[in-house]
């Protein structure tokens, strides 16, 4: 968990172990998914026109009404809720995964059980990444934030908070020394 830009992707690599990154798969879907495709079109007809789905579609869908947002939501989460469970059913004999999933807690993904992390960034450092990406717009950036969580609340919500400020040497020790520590605590109850 963490706010936009944080570095949960980031973190999420550095557990070594099978990563479902939500991010990613919507990516795939709006690639690969005529299915989905055919219901945003549907949905959203002014702006989403050929197949495959181009990000910049969706941008200019959200930038004209905040509302597109959510019918866009209604038809990819479904598809990402399954895709995600497929993903843990293949994995479930290993000793750890991680969701790399942003609305995780928004959308009631969690289990009881699940070891939650929150991820914590420099404001500074979040911007400069967030700008880094290919389709920035803070516009839609604000839209998006409007959709997750209040970050103290998640940060409460968590069983660990990482400061992701550090360098990547840093941080791939940090991060495995918190993997160890996960796993022993686990097999210690």
């Amino acid at each position: 968990m963490g706010g936009i830009g944080s570095g949960k992707s980031f973190i999420a690599k550095l557990f070594n172990c099978p990563v479902f990154n939500a991010d990613r798969e919507v990516n795939r879907i709006y690639r690969k998914d005529k299915n989905c495709f055919v219901k945003l079109k549907k949905k959203l007809p002014n702006f989403i026109k050929f197949f495959p789905v181009k990000k910049k579609q969706l941008v200019n869908a959200i930038k004209d009404d905040k509302k597109n947002l959510a019918k866009i939501s209604s038809i990819v989460h479904p598809i990402v809720r399954k895709d995600m469970k497929v993903f843990l059913k293949k994995n479930k004999k290993n000793k750890m995964v991680v969701l790399d999933v942003p609305l995780l807690i928004e959308n009631k993904l969690n289990k009881k059980d699940d070891i939650l992390l929150f991820i914590d960034s420099k404001k500074n450092e979040i911007l400069k990444r967030l700008k880094k990406r290919a389709n920035f717009d803070a516009k839609v950036l604000k839209s998006l934030k409007e959709n997750q969580m209040i970050l103290l609340k998640k940060r409460k919500l968590a069983n660990y908070v990482v400061d992701n400020n550090f360098t990547k040497t840093i941080m791939k020790k940090k991060i495995n020394s918190l993997k160890k520590k996960i796993l022993y605590e686990r097999n210690s109850t």
